[in-house]
């Protein structure tokens, strides 16, 4: 494929690609490190410690929902930082936490442009419930033609098994191939890494700054910093044509 316009289905990323899951866990973690007087830890450690403690857990036991595996990781991040462990219900608040991780500002506008185009599709390592908070509140209830999440494969990405549901899914429903599929993601490793290995073409939304998913090798078809410039371009294309 030459052109983005050539495609037809937009396999989208949700949690660092159209939410700032990233400033959603610092914000998350702030009465964690209050409790313990220690709000000068740095941004990049704190993410550093909670992206290795999710994919561990996140390979330890695939089978769980998202927000029960932060509410696990909670008490191990807590220990990482040298803190005594938290109730039971803070660690709870803190899995519950992600209908309030806030969307990117050009997320809904952006997603607005491209259904004009796409078919557009969540492959998300979420659950259905926390996605359902997350679609009715910072994603204002955009109408996603399909929405596949980790609970729904019993997996989450990078695992291929993802990947391979998800385009089963679309061929069933929308009878698009995998040629005219576009994985839409922030992380390289989630994400861009098993879709190039799989033979799915991709688009890098960078994000700029952002930190958890990164990998040296960076790998995709298109790269934008936002979802907002990819709609620019994909109207470019078309007005061109």
């Amino acid at each position: 494929m030459a052109n983005l316009k050539d495609f037809r289905l937009l396999s989208f990323d949700v949690y660092g690609t159209l939410i700032d899951y990233e400033s959603g866990i610092l914000a998350a973690l702030q009465p964690l490190l209050s409790a313990n007087n220690r709000t000068d830890i740095p941004r990049l450690r704190l993410l550093e410690i909670y992206y290795e403690l999710e994919v561990s857990q996140q390979r330890e036991t695939p089978e769980i929902p998202y927000s029960q595996l932060l509410a696990t990781i909670h008490g191990r991040i807590a220990a990482r930082l040298g803190f005594p462990p938290p109730t039971a219900e803070e660690s709870q608040a803190f899995g519950d936490s992600v209908s309030n991780w806030p969307a990117f500002p050009d997320t809904v506008s952006a997603l607005r442009r491209l259904a004009k185009h796409y078919k557009l599709v969540v492959l998300s390592n979420i659950d259905r419930h926390s996605f359902a908070l997350t679609n009715s509140g910072p994603l204002e209830g955009f109408p996603f033609d399909l929405v596949i999440t980790a609970q729904d494969v019993g997996s989450y990405k990078p695992s291929h098994q993802n990947f391979h549901h998800m385009l089963k899914e679309v061929k069933e429903r929308f009878g698009v191939d995998k040629e005219h599929v576009l994985q839409t993601a922030q992380s390289q490793f989630h994400d861009h890494h098993p879709a190039r290995t799989l033979g799915i073409h991709s688009t890098w939304i960078v994000r700029p700054g952002a930190i958890m998913g990164n990998r040296e090798e960076e790998i995709y078809d298109w790269k934008f910093d936002t979802l907002g410039e990819m709609a620019d371009a994909l109207e470019a294309e078309l007005s061109a044509s």
